[in-house]
């Protein structure tokens, strides 16, 4: 693995603990879900935890787009559903992000537009 690519260890520093981050596997999410270049996604500095994107970004983990199924830009399905529940994109799990997208696919599939009522509804 060239130095580029290699991974930064994690410690237990603080009260947030650093966390092993890819420059690969970013790259790799960067490219595949082709994130536009307005977008600037950055790759964390070597030491920095979740907490501490700069202002005006949020941090996306790996799990969000290879477990989750979940695509940039989001849906205004997914934003209604985080408005409701006053959820923040980053208090939501892999799992529940397949959830909410599992049934935005089965709606649009039979032609029906999903919303927050059906959503509480399944």
């Amino acid at each position: 693995m060239s130095e580029e690519h290699q991974e930064v260890a994690a410690t237990e520093e603080g009260p947030v603990p650093v966390l092993k981050w890819d420059l690969g596997l970013f790259e790799q999410i960067v490219r595949s879900f082709r994130f536009p270049p307005e977008w600037d996604a950055r790759y964390p500095a070597q030491g920095q935890t979740a907490a501490d994107a700069p202002p005006g970004y949020i941090t996306l983990y790996e799990d969000f787009f290879l477990q989750g199924n979940f695509r940039l830009p989001a849906t205004n399905f997914l934003g209604s559903i985080l408005h409701h529940y006053n959820f923040h994109i980053s208090q939501m799990s892999p799992p529940g992000m397949v959830r909410v997208r599992h049934f935005e696919f089965l709606c649009h599939s039979h032609g029906i537009e999903p919303s927050v009522d059906k959503f509480r509804a399944f």
